[in-house]
């Protein structure tokens, strides 16, 4: 498995996939957002970022995209962590990305980030690095989807979840998810 930055935004990287495979395919082709990816015998895992338009210290991821049958694997979460290092690498000193359900909420933690307390008007909530970790503000988070209308799987993981600690920050670049897990 291997973790490869394609470009920064102004270095206009297009990126093609398959929109039958990966969600919001057509915002990696344009060339406004730097992009990443997870390669393992082709693209597996893809992110799409650039610099806040109001904070030039803030690198906004604004896509994620993992090709569906690798979705569980926690690409997504070790992904999104490679692009923090590489955002802090290049001075950055902070991260946001906005996500939309509570799986990509959980995979944005286990990559470090945490519940900014903020919603965007699409849905989202803001999830920072870095930033508070307690388990009061990762619950918050959760509380804002459970007032959603959500598909069985994910009112099951936000039950799970109640009461629950954060996840922990994946350390280690090879790590899976145990069987049955999220």
């Amino acid at each position: 498995m291997e973790f490869s930055l394609l470009g920064w935004p102004e270095e206009g990287h297009r990126l093609r996939l398959d929109h039958e495979q990966f969600a919001y395919a057509g915002k990696f082709v344009m060339t406004a957002t730097g992009k990443a990816v997870v390669g393992d015998d082709g693209v597996v895992a893809a992110a799409a970022f650039d610099a806040d338009r109001t904070d030039p210290d803030t690198l906004c991821v604004r896509y994620i995209t993992v090709r569906q049958d690798r979705q569980g694997d926690r690409l997504g979460a070790r992904l999104l962590r490679f692009v923090r290092e590489q955002a802090t690498e290049r001075g950055f000193e902070r991260v946001s990305i906005g996500v939309n359900n509570p799986f990509s909420y959980q995979a944005a933690y286990r990559a470090g980030f945490c519940f900014s307390g903020a919603e965007s008007g699409m849905a989202e909530l803001e999830l920072v690095w870095p930033g508070d970790r307690s388990p009061d503000r990762y619950q918050a988070g959760l509380d804002l989807f459970r007032e959603r209308d959500l598909s069985s799987e994910e009112d099951s993981f936000l039950d799970a979840k109640t009461g629950a600690e954060p996840p922990s920050v994946l350390d280690d670049w090879a790590e899976q998810p145990p069987a049955g897990t999220d």
